[in-house]
This record gives C-alpha cells, sequence and structure tokens, in this order.
C-alpha cells in the first residue's frame, strides 16, 4: 500500500551559496560563542536582522531614523546544520520567499568556511506606518528592490 504524503513539510536541509541572491560578510565575536565552544543560537538572529537590514539601508531603501515606513518581525524560525565559532568570518545569504501587499518572507542562509548553510532560517516582517504601526502597502522602491531577491 502507498501512502500519499501530501501537505507533510520538507525536512530542514543545508544548501549551498548559490541559492542566495546577497551575501554579506559578517565577522564573529568573542562574545558570540558560549560554553559549548560554538555560537549560541541567539547570535544568529541577530546575523539576520544585521544582513537584511544593513542591506536595505545600504540600497537606500530603508531609513531607520526617519523613514515613515518601518519593517516588523511578526515570525522569525532558524535550522542548525553545522556548527560555526569565533573568530570564524560568515557569511550571510539572503533571498525573499514571498512578497505580498504589505510584507516580505526573507529566507537567510548562515555560511561558515564550507560550501553548505550552517544554518537558515527566515523572518517576515510587517512594513508599517512608523507612527500609526498599521500595516500600509510596500513602498515602490522598497518593492522593486525585493523583487530582485527572488
Amino acid at each position: 500500500m502507498v501512502r500519499m504524503q501530501q501537505n507533510v513539510p520538507l525536512k530542514p536541509h543545508a544548501e549551498p551559496r548559490s541559492a542566495y541572491r546577497v551575501l554579506r560578510t559578517i565577522p564573529t565575536r568573542w562574545s558570540d560563542n558560549d560554553v559549548y565552544g560554538h555560537v549560541n543560537n541567539v547570535v544568529y538572529y541577530s546575523w539576520f536582522d544585521t544582513a537584511v537590514n544593513a542591506y536595505l539601508m545600504e540600497q537606500g531603501v530603508l531609513d531607520i531614523h526617519a523613514g515613515g515606513t518601518i519593517g516588523l518581525v511578526v515570525e522569525t524560525q532558524c535550522n542548525y546544520f553545522a556548527s560555526v565559532s569565533f573568530p570564524e568570518v560568515v557569511q550571510a545569504g539572503i533571498r525573499v520567499a514571498k512578497l505580498g501587499t504589505s510584507s516580505v518572507r526573507y529566507e537567510i542562509g548562515i555560511f561558515g568556511e564550507g560550501e553548505a548553510t550552517a544554518a537558515k532560517g527566515h523572518f517576515i516582517h510587517v512594513y508599517v506606518d512608523r507612527l500609526t504601526r498599521k500595516p500600509v502597502p510596500l513602498p515602490d522602491a522598497l518593492r522593486q528592490l525585493l523583487e530582485t531577491l527572488q
């Protein structure tokens, strides 16, 4: 008897650097390591934010101080495949998996010295008006940039 495997999520797996549109270099810090001698899991979430927001700022589509639209994280997840430790320099790969009217799902791969992701995860930003915190459509310049990351 053959069992149907519909709607069963695929098991998370490592991916190559080529699976990501943009790669950003991030140095590890002494304080990133935990007592087990590798970068602590919570640091990866900081790398996700750093990679995406720094890229958006460099591209001129995010003004964290005076922009009228800001992104709020509403969901995040990470899967780990290999250890990374100080003083390694890592690369964060960025791509966009889903682009909505006011939201975007970013997927980030963290690479150590190997070709495959040491970890990968995602977070969803909902873009809101800075003052009202109500969702707003993605600004045109942001949407155009995000489309290149799909």
